[in-house]
């Protein structure tokens, strides 16, 4: 239970520097209230709602850098997630959300609990969420405690998608030093709803009702939000208070129970949000802020199962699968009716004023009093000093690295082994990919695709980003994250539509850390205005660091696109022996930031080389061909370069192939963006020429699918199910 402090004792203690707040933000608070010192509710409140995870009072500045519209675009950042038109009065919403420090503490239920909060964001915005990615990181692979935390979180992400009965269907995993002490964990939601069904977080109407409703509050998470606005290293590593507890049955329950009201009572629903980050207090502040209101909430109302809740403790309690409803006056029994045949709670808590304050009362007294506005918009917003890292100089200074081997055998059997590019089927098959039945492909190929019933349409999915490029030039490789998730959605047949992002980076306070993230945002958005991708969701989870060392700086970017026919729908695998395979995009010497430079020499530098217009013409020319029929497969080539898409495009099907490039053996690993290898019936070679020509992007015929079950690349020459049991078996293997 909290002990609950006066005013006076507030103050002398400086409790609230524990909490995250500073002095300087605490004398703002005194300044909002006339003057008067803030009560235990008021800090508490304040102390989350400008803490970074939910007020971004570091990364505003930064995020007005992204274009976040387009003919495509319906609603952009500002709500619980984005939604984009795909025609037919149909519409995908999605965004992805990071647990990152959570899962460090509790690591199954952190990770559960982030799938949980992402999904009612996609159900608060009225859609029916219909698929989960992941995007994972974690420290190297030899250290216990990392295969523990790994083994948590792969099994909560599964327990929790598996109960609610959602696929997870892709993702991406990688491995390095730099998240030992600080795993991230980002969760992508996606949904789809009827254009006339999308919702809004607001609270307006004198007099509508506040809704409670869904699982009662216990004191699990409070100051999650807080917690998430911390560094590592001075013992909070250990706080399991901020940390929440899922209950994925609950959810299903609630998700069924909201969708309902939406789609049978929208006319008496005025606005409903997820209590995600800062619970109540986030929740329902937020909803009347954006409505231009004022809200009176009674907490004697609010469902609890601890005894002697106070205040604080209600509205910062980050308790799981709770939402918050805006209903009609008057209208009040018919959506209690519904939560009711569901068995969940649904309370009237308070209701909406026109004052423009946040007003709690319990046990018949007013407990705090303020400007709404001032805990949900009118945070204070820092413009942190950027400086270069030393690094990036003596990055610029070295001579181009290239490798140096004798045997090229060895190296491609040692890179298929490595943690990052080896087979993660022994991750994914813990998750339901198929439940729903939508799935068309599943994980393991460069996207997932799901259906959408009723029509001839399908969307393409994808979690992406090479920190490894990023610590190297933050610009560049921001730029490679949205390019690589774009080559990913057009390899699988789709248009790239839009993106949501995770930017996970260190401590912003740090100049050289502000400045990753605000030189990542600025090769984001050059990259989404290139590729007319723009952003419409997304969080910032900054302080990722342990003991005073950052994580590399790593902006997730997920990406959902629009396959206009499922005749277009493409995968990685290679179809049949006789088939043309061909190169699309230069190939040069690109080995900084390298799998085969971590393999070699452990360590990254150098200098990253990135050609948009390239990549951009590279993309339309493939989805031209797709669409045209030419294409049996394609795959975009990333981590290992050319060597490992071939065997990874030969794998499925245990095809040999019979490749003579005109690449050195070093090139065979290079990783030079916006390639990728395609495979072409015998018949259709010329006419793709033809396109390639015309559309003057680079071609090169390399060989062909083989029958014979030898993977023949130049100087390679390794037969196809040896190549593969080393692919499958390196993650088990390592994880024992």
């Amino acid at each position: 239970m909290t002990i609950e402090l006066s005013p006076e004792e507030i103050r002398e203690t400086a409790i609230y520097r524990d909490w995250g707040m500073t002095d300087a933000e605490y004398a703002k608070v005194q300044e909002i209230l006339g003057g008067r010192l803030p009560n235990f509710t008021e800090c508490g409140m304040y102390a989350v709602m400008w803490s970074e995870h939910c007020c971004y009072k570091n990364s505003k500045p930064v995020l007005k850098k992204f274009p976040t519209t387009g003919k495509q675009v319906l609603m952009g950042p500002g709500e619980g997630a984005g939604v984009v038109d795909i025609g037919d009065g149909l519409a995908v919403v999605f965004k992805a959300e990071s647990h990152n420090h959570p899962s460090y503490v509790e690591p199954y239920e952190g990770a559960a609990t982030g799938s949980g909060g992402i999904i009612r964001d996609i159900f608060s915005m009225g859609a029916r969420p219909i698929a989960i990615l992941d995007s994972l990181r974690f420290g190297q692979i030899d250290n216990a405690h990392t295969r523990h935390i790994m083994d948590q979180v792969v099994a909560g992400i599964a327990g929790y998608g598996n109960c609610i009965g959602i696929p997870t269907v892709g993702g991406e995993v990688a491995f390095d030093e730099s998240y030992t002490g600080n795993p991230l964990v980002n969760v992508l939601c996606v949904g789809l709803i009827e254009q006339k069904n999308i919702q809004k977080g607001q609270a307006k109407g004198v007099g509508n009702s506040i809704f409670y409703v869904g699982a009662k509050t216990g004191r699990d998470g409070i100051h999650g939000a807080s917690f998430a606005s911390k560094t590592f290293g001075s013992g909070n590593e250990t706080q399991r208070s901020a940390v929440q507890v899922g209950d994925p049955f609950m959810e299903k329950l609630l998700l069924e129970a909201c969708i309902e009201v939406i789609n049978e009572h929208g006319d008496v629903l005025v606005g409903i949000q997820d209590m995600g980050a800062a619970g109540l207090v986030s929740s329902t502040s937020e909803m009347a802020s954006k409505a231009g209101s004022g809200m009176i909430l009674n907490l004697d109302n609010v469902p609890q199962r601890e005894t002697e809740m106070i205040p604080y403790e209600m509205m910062l309690s980050e308790s799981q699968e709770r939402m918050v409803l805006c209903v009609k006056e008057g209208h009040e029994q018919e959506i209690i009716d519904v939560f009711k045949k569901y068995e969940l709670d649904a309370v009237n808590i308070g209701e909406v004023t026109d004052d423009g304050f946040y007003t709690l009362y319990h046990k018949g007294e007013m407990v705090a009093k303020v400007p709404v506005d001032s805990l949900a918009e009118d945070a204070p917003v820092y413009y942190r000093e950027s400086q270069v890292p030393a690094r990036i100089a003596e990055f610029d200074a070295l001579p181009k690295w290239t490798p140096e081997f004798d045997d090229v055998n060895d190296v491609f059997k040692k890179l298929l082994a490595q943690p990052t590019i080896a087979s993660k089927r022994s991750i994914y098959e813990t998750y339901d990919s198929r439940v729903m039945t939508n799935t068309v492909v599943a994980p393991g190929s460069d996207a997932a695709v799901l259906r959408v019933r009723g029509t001839r349409k399908a969307l393409a999915m994808t979690t992406d980003c090479n920190a490894r490029y990023l610590y190297l030039d933050p610009e560049k490789g921001g730029a490679i994250a949205v390019a690589e998730a774009a080559r990913n959605i057009v390899a699988s047949g789709g248009k790239p539509l839009a993106i949501t992002d995770c930017l996970n980076f260190g401590n912003p306070e740090k100049p050289e850390q502000f400045w990753e993230l605000t030189t990542a945002a600025d090769g984001i958005s050059r990259a989404c205005l290139a590729l007319d991708t723009p952003v419409i969701s997304g969080n910032v989870s900054l302080y990722n660091e342990t003991s005073g060392t950052a994580i590399l700086p790593t902006p997730m970017i997920g990406m959902v696109g629009l396959i206009a026919d499922t005749d277009d729908i493409t995968t990685q695998a290679f179809k049949q022996a006789g088939d043309v395979i061909v190169l699309i995009g230069d190939t040069g010497d690109d080995f900084s930031g390298s799998e085969i430079q971590k393999m070699l020499t452990g360590e990254i530098s150098g200098t990253v080389t990135f050609d948009l217009d390239a990549e951009k013409k590279n993309q339309d020319f493939v989805l031209t061909a797709i669409k045209s029929g030419l294409i049996q497969s394609a795959h975009d080539l990333s981590e290992g370069g050319l060597a490992v898409a071939l065997a990874e495009s030969a794998f499925d099907g245990e095809f040999g192939v019979d490749v003579s490039a005109e690449l050195t053996n070093e090139q065979l690993f290079s990783e030079t963006q916006g390639r990728f290898v395609i495979s072409v019936k015998f018949d259709a070679i010329e006419k793709l020429e033809k396109l390639a020509f015309d559309s003057s992007v680079k071609f090169d015929r390399l060989g062909e699918v083989t029958g014979d079950g030898v993977l023949s690349i130049n100087g390679i020459s390794v037969k196809t199910d040896e190549a593969l049991k080393i692919y499958e078996n390196a993650l088990p293997e390592l994880m024992k």
